[in-house]
């Protein structure tokens, strides 16, 4: 329990960085500075070698950490980017999508590709080892996720929110579970644009 509230507490604070004060330009979780876009190495379902910082170098990346037995969270949001992608060509053509494995004992490459090439054929399904998701969920700035329940029914507590880097290498904002096609719709474009 006190790892779940810490994964509670790590994304409230990710998605409170924006002050209520000021006018921001994005409809999404503004940070307070922007975060430079981490280096963490995985691995792509054909088991090639991906070095994150390299292989979206220059491109819109959309991140997110998530499992495909999970119930509600991570089918929204790779649902919802989809929808998003038809909406915005241009964005959709200019930027990656990566889903990002938290329970690399159920989900195998092939299940991975499949359930990810669902939503989207072009979105970039990752795996690695236990260390390697561990360290890169450690370079994004949230907690690891952890299994909830002893039986092969069980879940994962993991990070909810999906991160955007801009092509200049940097996250101006985060977004929580909850953020609607508009907001989405409203901030790409923007991010876009920000090439440094």
């Amino acid at each position: 329990m006190k790892r779940f509230l810490a994964i509670l507490l790590l994304i409230v604070a990710a998605c409170s960085g924006s002050d209520g004060d000021t006018a921001s330009r994005f409809e999404g979780v503004e940070y307070a500075a922007p975060l430079a876009k981490p280096d963490f190495d995985l691995v792509t379902t054909s088991g090639e070698n991906y070095d994150f910082g390299s292989e979206t170098d220059g491109k819109l990346t959309i991140l997110y950490f998530g499992y495909t037995y999970c119930p509600d969270i991570c089918p929204v949001h790779l649902a919802q980017l989809d929808a998003v992608f038809e909406k915005l060509p241009e964005v959709r053509r200019n930027s990656v999508v990566l889903f990002v494995t938290v329970d690399p004992e159920r989900d195998t490459p092939d299940r991975l590709e499949q359930w990810v090439g669902g939503f989207n054929p072009d979105f970039v399904a990752l795996t690695g080892t236990t260390e390697q998701l561990a360290a890169a969920q450690e370079a994004v700035g949230v907690a690891v996720a952890f299994k909830v329940g002893e039986d092969d029914d069980y879940t994962m507590a993991h990070a909810g929110q999906v991160f955007a880097y801009a092509p200049d290498g940097f996250a101006y904002t985060v977004y929580p579970f909850g953020t609607r096609q508009t907001e989405w719709v409203h901030d790409l474009p923007l991010l876009l644009e920000m090439t440094g």
